[in-house]
């Protein structure tokens, strides 16, 4: 829609003015720095970062309700640069001129509420939030449409030229941060460290797709992220893991746009994330906090972060009652089908221990629960919401067996609507799929197939006497043959009934 046809009195908010005073501030010393070169953890004591907007409390003035009604008509407006996470504009980067602004169709993913079935098997009303279709199949794509637009506007505001993007990764940061370079390619080259063996066929051509240098190294994905944490540390290169703040800011979007699809009622939802590298938990956290700080919502929602197993540092962390005795010690991560959640030692953990108490000190100790699931668990509950209608990933089904587990121990109340996050594609994963179709599960990853969610393809063989168009043509009369044998088999197959048919009368 034009923003001629909106009300008089919203067409002065729809197009966002550029203001703000953007700063990182460090989590650990407090101390404060410019944003007019990329910093990742803090010069004085190499704390992480989060991006703070010391004109903040000028969104103050304008009244919660009239945010509501400025998103919801910026969603109607047909501008390429406010038409994904750029939506919520003053709550993500308000310093970035729209022309500056890398879209390719991130955000406004859909919230699919799962059938009776699955909501039965879940115990509580439920939807998924498809993250899987944003442009290159996952949520990573929200924090780097932030990260990629904050560096082209570095690019056009200083004229910095080659600039080599790099991260570590466990599959769809790859894919993400070489889609995102590929479409800045006359300024921006892309690099990415991937686990050796640790990534699925369909994430590794991502990234080669997009042009990307991709180097395997031996490892999981916290070895990958030393690496490329000292290379940033010693290099010239822009580092775009969610250690990179500017990351973080895009992600929480998915917050917002969880507030927008629930009409901003938001008090009666508990929303559940994969924690991995503890970006995300952080993002929909400082999301929720931010809307609630401007009253664009009254309340807040509970927070549910699952981790497996096999990758548990955060649960771990929390399952010490007392706070005063709580220390974070990394594990040793082992096999998982969730290989995005698969982080033994996430970066993003002291903005998790931040949050978390802010959350908590307003909504009280229940608000944020962290759930630990098995690998099996993981693989049903991904496989189990495939057969009722969804495209959930293995991190899709981890976060379905976390609520699902919340409800269980009571650390979830059954009246709420939970909003599952489906994180990427389950096209992405299929090879976990197919090993549990065909029990081929390494013993590590601890996963035996339950034959009623096993399936494969049954292959008809003809006999000699049927023609057989594989063979070469058939004349019709033969093709019929073919058809009608083919299809008395397969009726037999499925139990297929004869339909009664009257003849005519001549």
């Amino acid at each position: 829609m034009k923003i001629d046809r909106f009300p008089s009195e919203m067409q002065p908010y729809v197009i966002p003015e550029i203001h703000g005073e953007y700063v990182y501030r460090c989590l650990g010393c407090e101390s404060c720095f410019g944003i007019d070169e990329l910093l990742y953890t803090c010069p004085e004591c190499d704390s992480v970062l989060l991006i703070e907007d010391r004109q903040w409390d000028r969104l103050k003035e304008v009244p919660g309700t009239q945010w509501r009604r400025i998103f919801d008509y910026r969603k109607m407006l047909n501008v390429p640069a406010l038409s994904g996470i750029y939506r919520f504009h003053e709550l993500i980067g308000s310093i970035i001129p729209l022309e500056d602004i890398v879209f390719l169709g991130e955000g406004h993913t859909p919230v699919i509420s799962a059938n009776e079935a699955m909501s039965d098997w879940a115990g509580i009303r439920f939807c998924f939030k498809n993250d899987g279709q944003n442009p290159s199949a996952s949520f990573k794509d929200r924090g780097m449409a932030s990260a990629f637009s904050y560096l082209n506007y570095l690019i056009s505001k200083r004229g910095v030229r080659e600039v080599l993007a790099i991260c570590a990764s466990t599959g769809d940061t790859s894919a993400s941060a070489a889609l995102y370079a590929s479409y800045l390619s006359r300024d921006v080259k892309s690099a990415v460290l991937l686990p050796q063996g640790k990534v699925t066929p369909q994430q590794l051509g991502q990234p080669l797709g997009s042009g990307a240098r991709v180097i395997e190294i031996p490892g999981v994905f916290d070895d990958c992220m030393k690496v490329v944490e000292y290379l940033s540390e010693n290099f010239s290169v822009a580092l775009m893991n969610s250690k990179n703040a500017w990351r973080i800011l895009g992600q929480e979007s998915y917050s917002y746009e969880i507030a927008q699809a629930f009409d901003y009622e938001v008090g009666g939802l508990a929303v559940a994330a994969p924690i991995g590298n503890a970006g995300n938990i952080t993002a929909v956290m400082a999301g929720f906090l931010k809307m609630y700080d401007l009253r664009i919502i009254d309340s807040l929602p509970a927070v549910i972060g699952v981790q497996s197993e096999h990758a548990n540092p955060v649960y771990l962390y929390y399952l010490e009652r007392e706070e005063a005795k709580r220390r974070f010690r990394p594990v040793t991560v082992r096999p998982s089908v969730a290989q995005a959640a698969m982080i033994g030692n996430p970066v993003s953990m002291p903005r998790v221990i931040k949050l978390v108490e802010q959350y908590r000190k307003i909504a009280g100790e229940g608000s944020v629960r962290i759930v630990q699931v098995s690998e099996q668990e993981i693989m049903d509950s991904m496989l189990f919401a495939n057969r009722n209608g969804h495209v959930a990933c293995t991190q899709g089904g981890e976060c379905l067996a976390g609520i699902r587990k919340a409800v269980a121990e009571n650390k979830i109340d059954k009246d709420r609507t939970a909003i599952v996050d489906a994180t990427a594609h389950a096209l992405k994963f299929a090879v976990f799929q197919d090993k549990y179709f065909l029990d081929a599960f390494e013993p590590e990853f601890e996963v035996v197939p339950k034959p009623e969610l096993q399936n494969a393809p049954l292959s008809l063989s003809l006999p000699d006497s049927i023609p057989n168009p594989a063979k070469g043509k058939l004349s019709p009369g033969q093709f019929n043959e073919f058809v009608e044998y083919t299809s008395s088999v397969i009726a037999g197959i499925l139990d297929l009934k004869q339909l009664k048919r009257e003849k005519r009368k001549r």
